[in-house]
């Protein structure tokens, strides 16, 4: 049977749209609803080289950090604009301890003067959004985490035990959302 078929996906497009309906994007990276707008890459990379040199990855993390999860740039999108402003010879990227390091140039450096005192990227995105709603999918990330951790440290007893309580706080959250407003 194919996926689209199943009972479980027109429950799931349901929930989707009622999460769409309450202001919640559809990605990770910030996009869809009231709550984030998507970020400016560029700008933020830029950003972030004018306080310290990083690596992709870390700029990726300080990012998500910066948002309280409410934005977090994948890597297709964070190396790409590293290869583009390498190009523009607005940063330049060394090999450090087998990863690539990044850090502004003179004009990279000059640009980000320029910029002095504007709203920072990471502000953007946040700016108009629900403070709840950015604590909220920053919690759904924490726990996503705490889940993860539970396939590779726990034992059968306490993968069952997780398991159960997932169930009765999915139980818990239909209850909240069935209440009236």
């Amino acid at each position: 049977m194919h996926h689209r078929h199943h009972p479980r996906h027109a429950e799931h497009a349901h929930l989707r749209e009622f999460a769409r309906s309450r202001g919640f994007g559809a990605g990770r990276g910030g996009r869809g609803g009231p709550r984030a707008k998507r970020g400016d890459v560029r700008a933020a990379v830029l950003a972030l080289l004018a306080e310290r040199p990083m690596h992709g990855y870390e700029m990726i993390k300080e990012i998500e950090e910066r948002t309280g999860g409410a934005w977090t740039p994948s890597a297709g999108s964070i190396y790409p604009t590293l290869q583009m402003l390498e190009d523009e010879d607005l940063i330049r990227g060394e090999e450090s301890e087998g990863k690539r390091r990044f850090t502004l140039t003179k004009e990279g450096s000059a640009q980000q003067e320029e910029r002095a005192g504007e709203v920072t990227p990471w502000d953007a995105v946040t700016a108009g959004a629900a403070p709840e709603q950015i604590q909220l999918r920053a919690a759904v990330g924490k726990l996503h985490h705490a889940v993860g951790q539970v396939f590779h440290a726990a034992d059968t007893d306490q993968q069952k035990r997780v398991h159960e309580l997932l169930d009765e706080t999915r139980r818990k959250i239909y209850a909240i959302l069935a209440e009236e407003g």
